[in-house]
């Protein structure tokens, strides 16, 4: 399935895109950052650091505590955690319906035998990388450097 990704890149600061979305939808969920995490295999600390640079980029906090309960605690999204997935979610379908013709043209011009797999471009092995024929490594001009090339 082809999708578009987006990431929002606010000034003077701060991004929000997928990963963080997610984070947020899955803390909804479960009602807890380290059950998010756990959720989304990624450590309790770097989901608590999503969390607090959210809370801290926008005026109002996007998750906050939940107090006592039956769970005792854990953590819940504010009403503008809520709507701040809301208008990701409605940004990242109207994006998608505006680019649709075009994804779908650019769909149809992969290969039939492209690899899925991982990219050659980004191999570890030095053979593989573009520029590259084997282990001979083809030099290309450097821009603006005179008689240097890059290999």
């Amino acid at each position: 399935m082809t999708r578009l990704r987006l990431r929002i890149d606010f000034e003077p600061g701060g991004s929000l895109g997928p990963g963080k979305v997610r984070l947020l939808e899955e803390v909804r969920t479960t009602g807890s950052i380290s059950a998010a995490a756990r959720t989304l295999d990624m450590s309790y600390r770097r989901a608590w650091l999503l969390v607090d640079d959210l809370n801290r980029m926008f005026r109002e906090p996007v998750v906050s505590a939940a107090v006592g309960g039956k769970r005792g605690g854990g953590s819940e999204l504010t009403p503008f955690g809520e709507r701040l997935i809301a208008e990701y979610r409605a940004i990242e379908r109207e994006a998608f319906a505006a680019a649709s013709a075009r994804i779908a043209a650019l769909q149809a011009a992969i290969s039939p035998d492209a690899d899925t797999g991982a990219s050659a471009a980004f191999s570890d092995d030095p053979a593989l990388k573009p520029g590259c024929v084997g282990r001979q490594t083809l030099a290309r001009p450097v821009p603006g450097a005179k008689g240097r090339t890059a290999s």
